[in-house]
């Protein structure tokens, strides 16, 4: 039997800090004048009690965790804290039945942006500020595991990343929590420099706030039922070098900092990323001209479609017009855009730049080999030999993805969802892009209309996506649970 204890004993700890930040919405809400503001009080306390409760239940020493213990420590995070994160939208506004905030609450934390509210303009602004905490607090979060226990777990090829984590900072770290300070010291640097620059760009401070946490975490959650429609012109360009900033290495930017920069401008999946996201906007930007807007003004055409192709690749979900009116081929761009997604090692989500060049690596051997069968043709990365283990990981990977956005565009379409909505809220929920469109879903991509069934699935299908589909899969064979 699994020893419980080493798992349940760091979300203990988390969840006393997750308690511990609804003060921040508590104290907006009562500054405001809004008695919406006691409901988070409670809920805090009861978070905190849970989580000194968990701590003092599983305390000791600390221990090592095994292997076992690793994947139920990220998957019971990510499945716990949606739970406590919940509270304030069911207990107070917008009183929310239990599926949607939860729903809310996970779609914040795995960093989706998928919202299940049908009004954002009517919340008050303690609630926005807690979906904005739930967003950064999961980006931050996810780079962490990223960094820290994928690699060890040998999730999706991210074991070739193992010493990389621990190494390429100049010298080794001893400990993972080390790991965590240098990317929290990162992310936190990111976030104020997004704050500020919306501020010098005309959003007032709440609203700096809570598209710079959405920009950072690549989550795509906004205060307004436009998204960022409110903020057109120079705050689109200047969200646009966030999101991008958001969704590559985070390892190189630590090193950037340090004043090695060759390692950021060597990186092969920096350099495919920014390769593809260029292609995108190129091949949309001159099919919207010749064919859908031939009268539009060239520079708004070009802002308008960078920010919304980075938006969708980074995995961000902002949105600054409705992009199905640019017609069939655009809006098909966009959704490879989304299954790509942002670079390892960052906030970025869906399959992610590195598995695609080892994919593409692979196939480009195994032609060379139909040609010359007798020749021996090493799979490299970077330079660097890539191992069996790894390539093969990054196959299960995509084979996983593949059905498991196949079964759940299916499952969706089994709840009377138009073909259209379960395909493009199947693609949202497993690749944690943010929006969808469709009959059933609002103006505001509010999906508060879709069938309970469908809103689990979707729940399940961000949960799935957001922890590398294998973290979580595994613990349903019996074979885990032996020791």
């Amino acid at each position: 039997m699994i020893d419980l204890r080493p798992v349940a004993h760091p979300i203990g700890k988390i969840l006393i800090v997750l308690g511990a930040g609804m003060t921040l919405p508590m104290a907006l809400d009562w500054w405001d004048g809004n008695p919406n503001w006691t409901i988070f009080l409670q809920c805090s306390l009861l978070t905190m009690v849970a989580g000194l409760l968990t701590m003092v239940a599983t305390g000791g020493e600390e221990r090592s965790l095994t292997i076992q213990q690793a994947f139920l420590v990220t998957s019971g995070l990510w499945a716990v804290l949606p739970i406590f994160g919940a509270l304030p939208f069911i207990l107070g506004q917008p009183e929310a039945s239990l599926t949607d905030a939860y729903f809310e609450a996970m779609s914040g934390v795995t960093t989706t942006g998928t919202t299940a509210f049908p009004a954002l303009d009517d919340l008050p602004r303690g609630v926005h500020l807690w979906r904005g905490i739930l967003h950064w607090s999961g980006g931050l979060g996810i780079v962490v595991v990223a960094m820290v226990f994928l690699p060890v777990m040998k999730i999706g090829g991210m074991q070739f990343f193992r010493s990389e984590g621990f190494d390429t900072l100049g010298k080794i770290l001893p400990r993972a929590g080390q790991i965590a300070a240098e990317m929290t010291r990162l992310y936190l640097f990111l976030t104020a420099a997004c704050i500020v620059t919306y501020l010098l760009l005309g959003m007032t401070g709440f609203d700096a706030v809570m598209h710079a946490f959405s920009t950072v975490s690549t989550g795509g959650f906004s205060n307004y039922d436009a998204s960022f429609g409110r903020y057109l012109g120079a705050p689109e360009w200047a969200a646009s070098v966030f999101m991008i900033l958001a969704s590559i290495p985070f390892i190189r930017m630590v090193q950037a900092m340090r004043g090695n920069f060759v390692p950021l401008w060597r990186d092969v999946q920096i350099r495919a990323y920014l390769r593809w996201i260029f292609y995108a906007c190129a091949i949309i930007v001159v099919y919207r001209l010749l064919y859908v807007q031939q009268d539009a003004r060239p520079a708004e055409v070009i802002r308008e479609t960078v920010f919304n192709t980075i938006s969708t690749f980074s995995g961000t979900g902002f949105s600054s017009t409705d992009i199905t009116q640019w017609g069939h081929l655009p809006f098909a761009i966009l959704i490879v855009c989304g299954l790509i997604g942002g670079c390892t090692g960052s906030t970025g989500c869906s399959v992610k730049v590195f598995r695609y060049l080892v994919l593409f690596e692979a196939v480009r051997v195994q032609v060379r080999r139909m040609h010359s069968p007798h020749r021996i043709y090493a799979l490299r990365y970077e330079g660097r030999p890539l191992d069996k283990d790894v390539v093969d990981s990054v196959m299960a990977f995509f084979t996983l993805f593949m059905l498991s956005f196949g079964l759940l565009i299916v499952g969706l379409s089994l709840t009377g969802l138009h073909p259209k909505t379960a395909l493009t809220a199947a693609w949202t929920a497993i690749a944690n892009v943010g929006p969808a469109w469709g009959p059933e879903v609002s103006e505001n991509g509010s999906i508060a209309d879709f069938p309970l069934a469908a809103k689990w699935m979707m729940i399940f299908g961000m949960f799935l996506g957001r922890l590398e589909l294998i973290s979580v899969l595994v613990l349903f064979l019996p074979r885990f649970w032996q020791r």
